[in-house]
């Protein structure tokens, strides 16, 4: 008798934990939807997503040459975030070579083309943002490197 009462225990014991794992399982699965709004990432993950797919593995759509001279142009500045699959560059505040005052600025690079149109640059200082002639200066002085960078590539 004794034998069948330990059985029983052990046999309850494994019905109720197996109980509270398949509530748990259930409660997490239920909640899981809803987390995704409360990560600070999702939109960044859903961009990423997004990027452009070749044959299964993921492509970044941006130039190359764009890319690498908005970080040779604005080298002075700190890199606080770099996502080749958006395009952007998230730079920190700094101070160019023989200047006074500390600029940041965020770059976009929209298309795979080497072109005007495929950069967009925001530059601003502690008091707001910079003029439209300086930021002119700057995409400018981006695109002339891109092309160098270009023609090096090349071998031209």
């Amino acid at each position: 008798m004794e034998m069948e009462q330990g059985q029983n225990v052990t046999v309850g014991y494994r019905i109720t934990r197996l109980a509270i794992m398949a509530g748990l399982a259930l409660s997490l699965s239920a909640c899981s939807g809803g987390l995704s709004s409360l990560n600070p990432f999702a939109k960044r993950d859903a961009a990423v997503r997004q990027a452009a797919r070749v044959n299964g593995s993921e492509q970044v759509a941006v130039n190359r040459y764009l890319w690498a001279a908005s970080l040779d142009v604005l080298s002075f500045l700190p890199v606080q975030s770099a996502d080749p699959f958006t395009g952007v560059i998230v730079f920190g505040y700094g101070t160019p070579p023989g200047g006074g005052r500390a600029y940041r600025g965020t770059v976009h690079v929209s298309d795979p083309a080497l072109d005007a149109r495929s950069l967009h640059v925001a530059l601003q200082t502690s008091g707001g943002p910079v003029s439209a002639e300086t930021q002119r200066t700057i995409e400018d002085a981006i695109l002339s490197r891109a092309r160098q960078l270009r023609i090096q590539d090349r071998g031209l």
